[in-house]
């Protein structure tokens, strides 16, 4: 990567080195707080959201009860302060002051801010409670959608991309719920409140408010675009900045070995003066609003004081100074939830794009599976079939009728296959293959000759275009996938181990299986040797992909639970081509003993595992080009006498 990117010059360097690296939704690119990304349909998607928050109904009527009882102690705080000043006041040109009603005015104050402070505490809790449980009910519900997708919709979408869906979109999610929803809730209701007071106290002054609301609106948003704008560049320059990280330090050999050491320092000063320069403006104008919005409001507050002032000496409203006063502290209380519901909303259209993208998973179909159907019908068929025949001759054989389902032993036809992955453009064209219960088959050709597609065909991951793949005479779409699937093991060229103990790892295969099933297992894979000289045996905790043990290690275990799954159909994918020879002659031991009495097949690449098959078929142009043994086909010169040559030309030379 490093390279060919300074090849082009600098110019095209720091153009290709901008480019975002995280996928939609990621912290590091377009998917945070500043995002332009839009709902395509706001009023379906947040209803669709909102049933969510309906999973936790009980917690949302609480928390609507403590808003409005939050809001209602906010709102009726200036009304008792008002009482309280007008308590003090001149009589007969002296001071005069209510001490009963302003102690009566201070304590219903205190017990009005003690009250709401509590409120806000808990509303606080709540909230939290509500956005982490309804994440979990949709991250949930995404989790157990992309188990059930088919796999060419996995092998056609990129996995950052699911990824960022999971984790970024649905964290979007969490924090607009437990911040911006909550938020404009409570602003909406401050202002109808607010509002009220206002008019209640003084019509006059009220508009007076209310006119400062749009030069409010209009300012926030001017400064607002300037700044998101800012913030856009500077996550781009972030995402940036932490992709050109990790490809220097994760191609650092390679990096060093071109003495490109300078070209990448060059790079990376690029984007971090980038980054300088929109973290600055982006701060810059970030911080005018609470200026500009303290201008405002304290304009506001003189011309309150001055209208108030003008009311009460010419006496045309019923003013005094505590009313003054509280429309004062109800104008900072009213421009405040305009101000907060200008900034949430856009967080909110955030947030549900994000529930967007998450739907759309949500609403792909579920792998079909008509096999599970056909069976059910089928079972439903026999047992009426069966009660029938009972009557007939008796309740004394009622079982008489009764057929158990024959097992699957592994016989395996491609009859007439035609498929395609990309419209008009197949990859298979009126294949045909058989292979017997039993028997060993590899699969040779050219790269993109269709080796796994059949393997692919085979378990259902892909449908045909046309024709039938059968298993035992019947067609695998009438058998249930998870019988199908059960009846079968594959050992991939990638290993693919979890994060947990290695017995757990060979338990994989089949859950149920006792601990003296699972060492005889590893003893048919020939990994008992070295899983007996770790410190914790069986019990020890593999690394992330197994990281802590060797290819060919993790190889044996792959083939261990093979072994202990005891399939009726095996496919082997080239499982030996990334290890040493050393480690490849116990790997091919390995496989030759759960080979036995087991269909399998072979997908070649490396021609020298397949040479003891009981057949190979070679695959190209769709079809099976030449099928025999080893030595059969080297001696007819066809194909796979030329892939041969081909492959072991340097070792001749």
């Amino acid at each position: 990567m490093a390279d060919t990117r300074h090849s082009s010059g600098a110019a095209n360097q720091r153009s290709d080195a901008l480019q975002p690296r995280l996928g939609p939704g990621g912290r590091g690119g377009f998917g945070g707080r500043y995002s332009k990304e839009k709902p395509k349909n706001l009023r379906h998607s947040f209803a669709r959201l909102a049933g969510y928050l309906g999973k936790s109904a009980g917690i949302v009527v609480a928390l609507m009860l403590m808003m409005g009882l939050a809001t209602l102690a906010n709102v009726l705080g200036p009304m008792f302060q008002q009482k309280a000043i007008d308590c003090i006041g001149l009589r007969d040109g002296q001071l005069y002051v209510d001490m009963d009603g302003l102690v009566r005015a201070l304590l219903m104050m205190a017990i009005l801010f003690v009250f709401g402070a509590v409120l806000t505490l808990f509303r606080g809790r709540i909230s939290a409670r509500l956005s982490q449980r309804t994440v979990q009910y949709i991250r949930k519900d995404l989790f157990d959608k992309i188990s059930a997708l088919p796999i060419g919709y996995l092998d056609s979408h990129n996995y950052g991309d699911l990824m960022s869906r999971m984790t970024n979109d649905a964290d979007n999610i969490s924090d607009t719920v437990s911040h911006s929803l909550i938020m404009m809730l409570s602003s909406i209701l401050t202002l109808i409140g607010v509002a009220v007071m206002m008019f209640w106290y003084s019509p006059v002054m009220a508009l007076i408010t209310i006119t400062t609301v749009p030069v409010l609106i209009v300012i926030s948003n001017f400064v607002t675009k300037f700044a998101r704008r800012h913030y856009l560049a500077q996550q781009k320059d972030l995402g940036a900045m932490n992709g050109h990280i990790e490809e220097m330090i994760t191609g650092y050999r390679t990096v060093t070995a071109y003495g490109r050491e300078a070209d990448m320092n060059q790079v990376f000063a690029e984007i971090s003066e980038s980054y300088r320069d929109h973290s600055i403006s982006a701060r810059v104008w970030g911080s005018l609003m609470p200026p500009l919005t303290g201008f405002i409001g304290n304009l506001q507050y003189v011309i309150l004081a001055v209208a108030g002032a003008w009311m009460m000496m010419t006496g045309s409203g019923a003013i005094t100074i505590g009313v003054i006063q509280a429309m004062q502290q109800y104008s900072r209380r009213f421009s405040h939830p305009v101000s907060m519901l200008a900034n949430q909303y856009a967080s909110l259209l955030n947030a549900i794009a994000g529930a967007e993208r998450i739907f759309e998973v949500l609403d792909e179909p579920d792998e079909v599976d008509e096999g599970a159907a056909w069976a059910l019908r089928a079972a439903v068929q026999s047992a009426v079939t069966a009660a029938s025949k009972a009557a007939e001759a008796g309740a004394g054989q009622s079982g008489a009728g009764a057929r158990a389902e024959s097992k699957i032993r592994g016989e395996i036809e491609f009859r007439d296959i035609v498929f395609s992955y990309k419209a008009g453009e197949p990859v298979l064209k009126g294949l045909n293959m058989k292979i017997r219960a039993g028997q060993s088959v590899a699969v040779a050709g050219a790269t993109g000759s269709g080796k796994t597609t059949l393997v692919n065909l085979l378990t259902r991951f892909y449908e045909p275009d046309s024709g039938s793949v059968l298993v035992d005479g019947m067609d695998v779409r009438r058998i249930p996938k998870a019988e199908l699937r059960s009846s079968m093991a594959v050992v991939l060229q990638e290993t693919v181990l979890f994060n947990d103990t290695i017995g757990n790892n060979i338990r994989y295969g089949r859950r149920d299986a006792t601990y003296e099933e699972v060492r005889a297992a590893a003893a048919a894979a020939m990994a008992d040797r070295f899983i007996e000289q770790l410190p914790d045996g069986y019990d020890t905790m593999l690394a992330e992909a197994g990281s802590n043990l060797s290819q060919g290690q993790r190889q044996l275990l792959t083939i261990a639970r093979a072994v202990l799954a005891d399939p009726k159909i095996l496919i082997l994918d080239e499982a030996t081509s990334s290890v040493d020879t050393r480690t490849e002659v116990m790997v091919q031991k390995a496989m030759d003993n759960l080979m036995k009495n087991r269909t399998t097949i072979m997908i070649a690449h490396r021609l020298s595992t397949i040479r003891h098959a009981d057949r190979i078929d070679v695959v190209g142009e769709g079809r099976v080009l030449e099928s025999g043994t080893h030595d059969e086909l080297l001696q007819t010169g066809g194909e796979y006498a030329r892939l041969y040559r081909r492959q072991y030309a340097g070792f001749a030379t």
